[in-house]
C-alpha cells in the first residue's frame, strides 16, 4: 500500500480567488435566469432585485478576475507555465486525459496527470481554462458592462448589431460559462475519493502517493 504524502497545492490567494469566483458565477447564473425569463422563473422578490444582485455579482467576478490575473501574471509569474498547453499536451496529453475521464476512470485506472505546485493542471484543464479565462470571461464581462451602460456605449452597441443582438451574445456566452461550471464540479469528483479534489481548495493541501511526489512532501 502506497504511503501518503501532502503537498501544498493551493496558496491562500488562489483559494480566496476561487471561492469568490465560484459564488459570483453561481449568483450570476441564478439571477440571469430570472432576468432572461421573468415571466416563467421568479427566484427573487422583484425583477429589479435580480438585476441589482446580478450587477453586483458581475462586479465581484470582475474584481476576482483582476486578482487572479495580478497574482499569476505579476506575483507568481507562472501564468504561461500553468495555463498554456505545451506541444506535448496538444499532441498526446489531451487525448490521454480524455481517455481517462471517459473510460479508464470507470475501470479503476489512475489519473495520468499528477498535480504539483508547478504543474497543477492536466492538458484538458489547461486548454479549458485558457479558453475560459482569456476568452469567455472577458467577453462575458465586456458584454455585461456594455448592457449596464447602454447609453454611454451606444456606438459599441450599434457596432455589434443592436441591443437585442448584444443581449443574445451575452446570454450565449453566459450559458457556456454556466455549462462549464457544472462540468467543472463533476470532474472535481473524479479523485481517489469524492471530495479529494475539493479539499485543496479548502485547506490548500492535497494528499498524493509518494512515488510521484518525493520532492514535494510536507515538512
Amino acid at each position: 500500500m502506497s504511503e501518503k504524502l501532502r503537498i501544498y497545492l493551493q496558496p491562500t490567494p488562489v483559494r480566496i480567488w476561487h471561492w469568490l469566483n465560484a459564488f459570483g458565477i453561481i449568483t450570476l447564473c441564478v439571477t440571469g435566469v430570472q432576468i432572461r425569463f421573468p415571466e416563467h422563473i421568479v427566484i427573487f422578490d422583484s425583477y429589479r432585485s435580480a438585476i441589482l444582485l446580478h450587477n453586483t455579482a458581475g462586479l465581484v467576478v470582475a474584481v476576482s478576475f483582476s486578482l487572479w490575473f495580478f497574482y499569476y501574471g505579476i506575483v507568481a509569474r507562472s501564468m504561461a507555465k500553468l495555463y498554456v498547453p505545451t506541444v506535448k499536451d496538444l499532441q498526446t496529453g489531451i487525448v490521454r486525459q480524455m481517455k481517462f475521464y471517459f473510460l479508464t476512470y470507470f475501470l479503476g485506472w489512475k489519473n495520468p496527470h499528477h498535480a504539483t505546485p508547478k504543474d497543477k493542471f492536466n492538458p484538458m484543464q489547461k486548454s479549458a481554462y485558457l479558453a475560459i479565462m482569456f476568452v469567455l470571461v472577458p467577453l462575458v464581462s465586456l458584454t455585461g458592462i456594455t448592457l449596464t451602460n447602454v447609453a454611454f456605449l451606444r456606438d459599441f452597441v450599434v457596432m455589434v448589431g443592436g441591443l437585442k443582438i448584444l443581449m443574445n451574445i451575452h446570454f450565449i456566452l453566459a450559458s457556456s460559462l454556466c455549462a462549464f461550471l457544472f462540468t467543472h464540479i463533476y470532474l472535481a469528483t473524479l479523485g481517489q475519493t469524492f471530495f479529494a479534489y475539493f479539499k485543496p481548495m479548502l485547506t490548500g493541501w492535497e494528499e498524493v502517493e509518494d512515488d510521484h511526489h518525493h520532492e514535494h512532501s510536507a515538512p
